[in-house]
Order: C-alpha cells, then sequence, then structure tokens
C-alpha cells in the first residue's frame, strides 16, 4: 500500500500575519515544511527536515505573536492550542508573566498507509507500545491505528486525545480517526482519570493513548489491560532498555526489583546474590521502537526480551523497512557474542535459518570508531587481509567499534544501524583483541585463538547445524565458564539447550526451538 498524506496547511497559513504568510506562500519546498517559528525578536523561520529558512527579514513583533494567538483555539494546560478540524498544533512559550514571546506552528498531517508495515501486530489484539524520538511518526501511527481498527475491523475504538494531536482541535474529531471516539482531556495532569474514564464508561474494546509519561498513566494502563482492553500507546524512551531504566515508566513492561538469591541458587546460575528481576506480567505485550518513519524493531514478547536483558543478553528484535515500492521487507538482528575478539552485530535477512553472516569479500573498507587507527593497520598487514581503512562511514562497507562506544549508543553506531552497516564490537582496544577479531570475521589463521574463541566458533557452528536440520547436537566438554557462555549464545538465537553429564566431561547440548 502506498501512503498518501492530506495536510490543511491553508488553514495554518491563514492565522499568519499577511507578510509571514506571504513570504511562506512564495517558498518553492512549501509543502515538505514541518514547522514555523516565532519568536520574539527574531525573524521567523520555515523548517524543513534537513534545513531551515527565513521568510522574512524584520524580526517578531509582540504584534504578530498577538495576531497569532487571536485566531486560534483556547491555549489549554500544556501550552498548546490548534485550529479546529485539523492536525496542527500550535506550542506556545511563555516569559515569568505568562505573555507569549514565541510560537511553534508544526504541521499536521494525517498519512494513509502508514500501519501497513505493522498491520499484522496491531490486528493480532495484542497491548502494542510504541517508542521512538520526537518527529519520527508515533502520532500518526497511532491515528491510522485507530482509523484501521474502527473502520476496517468494526471495533470500539476511544482515543484518549490529552493534547489533541490525535485527532485535532476542536468538539468535532479529524476524519483521519475515522469512526473512532475521541476522549478529550481538559489537563495533562488528569489523562490518568480520563484513561479509567473511557473504559468505565463507554466499554471499549481498544483504547489508544498518546504519550504515558507520568506513574499515574502507566497504573491506569496497567488496570485497563487486566480489563481485557487492547491497549495501544506510545511513551517516553526510544527503546525497551531505556523503559527499563526508568522507575516512572518501568511498570509498563512489568516492573523490576531487586532479588536476592540463596548461596545454592546463585551457584546455579552463575551470577552474584543479588539480581535484578521482573516484577509482574508487562502492561504491554509487544513492542515497537521506531528507528525513523520507515524502520522499526519489534519486539513479539516483551516479557522474554526483558528477562534477557536483565540476564545480560540483548535483545534480537524482527527488523522491518518499508522499501521504496511500498512492499516490506523483514530482517532480524544477530545476537552479540561475548567473549571473542570482534562480538558480531549484525542485521541479517531471514530465510531458513536467519543467521547467516555477510561474506567477508564484501567488506573490504573498514570504518573504526574508537578502535586504534595503527593497530587495526597492523593487524590487517600481519593477517594479509587485503582489507583499507575507510575515513567516513559513506565510504564504509562495516563499522568496526570498541565495547564502550557500543554500550553507550553513540550517533556513530545509530548511523551506521540506520545505513544497514554490519557492525564488529571490539571488546578491548589492544592489538591481540582487534587481530583476534579480524581473524574471526575474515575466518584467517590466528596465532591468537584461544580456548574461549574454539569453544565459542564451536557453538556458532553448532547453532546453524542445529536450525538447518533441527536435529540436536552436543559440543566438546568445557568449563562451566564457558559453558555459560555457549548457552547464551544459543539463547541469543532463540535455541533451547541444557548441559549434560559430569566434570570433568560436562557439555552443552543444544535443541531445536
Amino acid at each position: 500500500m502506498m501512503q498518501k498524506s492530506t495536510d490543511n496547511l491553508e488553514e495554518l497559513l491563514t492565522v499568519m500575519p499577511p507578510d509571514i504568510r506571504a513570504g511562506l506562500e512564495a517558498l518553492p519546498q512549501l509543502g515538505t515544511v514541518r514547522e514555523f517559528v516565532l519568536d520574539l525578536g527574531r525573524r521567523p523561520e520555515a523548517r524543513f527536515a534537513d534545513e531551515f529558512v527565513y521568510v522574512r527579514e524584520q524580526s517578531v513583533t509582540e504584534a504578530d505573536l498577538d495576531f497569532v494567538a487571536q485566531r486560534l483555539g483556547e491555549f489549554g494546560g500544556d501550552n498548546r492550542a490548534g485550529i479546529e478540524r485539523t492536525l496542527h498544533r500550535i506550542s506556545a512559550i511563555r516569559n515569568r508573566r505568562g505573555k507569549i514571546v514565541g510560537l511553534t506552528c508544526r504541521v499536521g498531517r494525517a498519512v494513509y498507509g502508514t500501519i501497513d508495515i505493522i498491520r499484522d501486530v496491531v490486528e493480532s489484539g495484542k497491548s502494542v507500545l510504541l517508542l521512538g524520538r520526537p518527529g519520527v511518526g508515533k502520532t500518526t501511527k497511532l491515528r491510522e491505528v485507530a482509523r484501521v481498527l474502527a473502520d476496517d475491523l468494526r471495533r470500539r475504538v476511544i482515543v484518549v486525545d490529552t493534547s489533541n494531536e490525535i485527532a485535532g482541535d476542536g468538539d468535532i474529531a479529524h476524519p483521519g480517526i475515522g469512526t473512532a471516539r475521541r476522549m478529550q482531556v481538559s489537563h495533562p495532569s488528569h489523562q490518568h482519570d480520563v484513561m479509567i474514564e473511557a473504559v468505565e464508561n463507554h466499554m471499549p474494546q481498544v483504547v489508544i493513548i498518546d504519550e504515558i509519561g507520568r506513574e499515574a498513566e502507566a497504573e491506569a494502563a496497567r488496570t485497563i489491560a487486566e480489563r481485557g482492553v487492547q491497549l495501544i500507546a506510545t511513551a517516553h524512551g526510544n527503546t525497551l532498555e531505556n523503559l527499563t531504566q526508568n522507575p516512572t515508566l518501568c511498570d509498563l513492561i512489568g516492573g523490576i526489583h531487586a532479588v536476592t538469591l540463596g548461596d545454592e541458587e546463585a551457584r546455579r546460575r552463575m551470577t552474584q546474590k543479588t539480581v535484578l528481576e521482573r516484577k509482574a506480567p508487562p502492561t504491554f505485550e509487544v513492542l515497537i521502537e521506531l528507528l525513523d518513519r520507515d524502520r522499526l524493531a519489534v519486539h513479539h514478547n516483551v516479557a522474554d526480551t526483558v528477562d534477557a536483558l536483565l540476564r545480560g543478553t540483548p535483545p534480537r528484535p524482527e527488523l522491518r523497512a518499508r522499501r521504496d515500492d511500498g512492499s516490506v521487507e523483514v530482517t532480524f538482528a544477530a545476537p552479540i557474542i561475548e567473549g571473542i575478539g570482534v562480538n558480531r552485530r549484525l542485521e541479517r535477512k531471514g530465510g531458513a535459518n536467519g543467521n547467516e553472516p555477510p561474506r567477508p569479500e564484501s567488506l573490504r573498507r573498514l570504518f573504526p570508531f574508537g578502535v586504534s587507527r595503527n593497530r587495526l593497520q597492523r593487524a590487517i598487514r600481519q593477517l594479509g587481509l587485503e582489507v583499507t581503512i575507510a575515513h567516513s562511514l559513506d565510504e564504509a562497507d562495516a563499522l568496526i567499534i570498541l565495547k564502550a562506544h557500543h554500550r553507550r549508543e553513540s550517533p556513530t553506531l545509530r548511523d551506521a544501524h540506520a545505513r544497514r552497516l554490519p557492525t564488529f564490537v571490539v571488546t578491548s582496544n589492544t592489538y591481540a583483541q582487534i587481530a583476534s577479531g579480524l581473524a574471526e570475521v575474515f575466518s584467517t589463521r590466528s596465532p591468537l585463538r584461544s580456548p574461549v574463541e574454539q569453544a565459542l566458533r564451536e557453538a556458532e557452528s553448532a547453532m546453524r547445524e542445529v536450525i538447518a536440520t533441527a536435529q540436536p547436537m552436543e559440543l566438546k566438554p568445557q568449563t562451566a565458564t564457558l559453558r555459560r557462555q555457549q548457552h547464551q549464545i544459543a539463547h541469543g538465537c532463540n535455541l533451547r539447550t541444557h548441559s549434560v553429564g559430569k566434570d570433568p566431561f560436562r557439555r552443552v547440548r543444544i535443541l531445536p526451538a
């Protein structure tokens, strides 16, 4: 399905002062504008995805701000106003006396065809939480979800519209939500009360909420989910890991608390006696991270993903991307493999096994981030690799990054993921680790190969065999520490494992999922 949108831009232009409107209408790229900014004493701006332009040489005056404010609906407790039956949002900046000294006029567009990439998830009846940075399209998707569930599936849908962003300003809801019903909120602090009221008074099958940000709203969401109502909502945060570290909102994914284990259990798990565990079932069964407008990551089982994160296993979400022709491509994120020189974190195409790494011959230009270029060049030369060091991501085939930078989710790493570049994580910035990692990636003979590497390579090979044949395989006997790492690798690929035999012959057995 191809996307189409409506923006009612003319209605927003009519509230602008005449000379500012004339400057806006003269812009050739006006149809792609995202917002207008009017700050007292500064030139008015029109902002686009990657740039901004001034629309008048004269600075904004108090008269300009008053002209706009008098033509808008009433500003709410969140300092936002709108234009009747449109999706435009005007937000005010006030001085200490409450007087408006700035306006951000955001262009609201109803975009149809945005949820085909997640339609199967939405129609499953499971509660879904959307995360993502501002401007990535969370509210747009909520609006389309409301319309599809109400019109196409004939479900009773209630939209709790705190800032009138989903269904527009005024008493009549924007047609972008279809036949879904809208409940407005008098003040943002009352959002949780309206959420409960929607369920108690109007018997919805689906409740849609934009921006859960307070503890009371998280508690209301749990109450609604426990009554069997499907929830579709957005929350503050970019990733699932963000929520695990947010004490206010972590209840949405089950809550986290510290548990003290007995000595025997701690030895069995090979962990410290105090560990973090999930407190309760998650409010939302599915979590979707919006990476950009046409790329997202789907965690189909939030409970399992949170449990894995608390055990130190990185999540492996399903990655979806919309192609230029409107079709959807599904890929999978491979696990990070701990304990070897280079830990792979690749986006791999799904298929019979979904775990084939990129071919070494396709990786000829590596861009190092946090990794010593001199040591990397020395390792390339010593191993005899036909590889060069790229000066930027634009000319790179893969990113090689230091583990410390990888954990901080640096902008360079996010850029590499957006470009779908294979990413290799070096555990430490030593020549031995860099050379050992390159040998692992390019399958060369390395004098630095250790028992750890051999054990993990054996586990990787066995995993591929188990996935391909659906037959169990046993690994060579290993120490308890190496067995634990082999278990983690297999669990990261959704395979079952258990240990068999007695020391010193105890070994890991890998079984199909």
